[in-house]
């Protein structure tokens, strides 16, 4: 299923993280190669900490620094997309 703002995700468990210097560094389990966020990606990701709907990660985002909503939409769900793809965040189910 394609992630909407309706998706709501989380961290994945093939992941480890940290913060370094305001930036986030990833390193995936599944596939062994790290990744890095800058401020913006770092701070959606310290949001995934705990299940969020993506349209209540755009809204915080849009909150906290200097863009529009529907660029950051945008560029909050591509960046999800690439995250999920990779297996570093997961959508949950209804039941989750």
């Amino acid at each position: 299923m394609p992630l909407t703002t309706a998706s709501r995700l989380v961290l994945s468990d093939e992941q480890v993280h940290t913060s370094l210097g305001g930036e986030a560094v990833i390193l995936g389990l599944r596939d062994g190669v790290y990744y890095g966020l800058d401020k913006v990606g770092a701070r959606v990701w310290e949001l995934l900490v705990e299940p969020r709907r993506v349209g209540d990660l755009v809204s915080t985002i849009v909150a906290e620094f200097d863009v529009s909503a529907e660029r950051c939409e945008r560029d909050v769900l591509a960046l999800l997309r690439d995250l999920a793809a990779r297996g570093l965040v997961r959508e949950l189910g209804a039941g989750e």
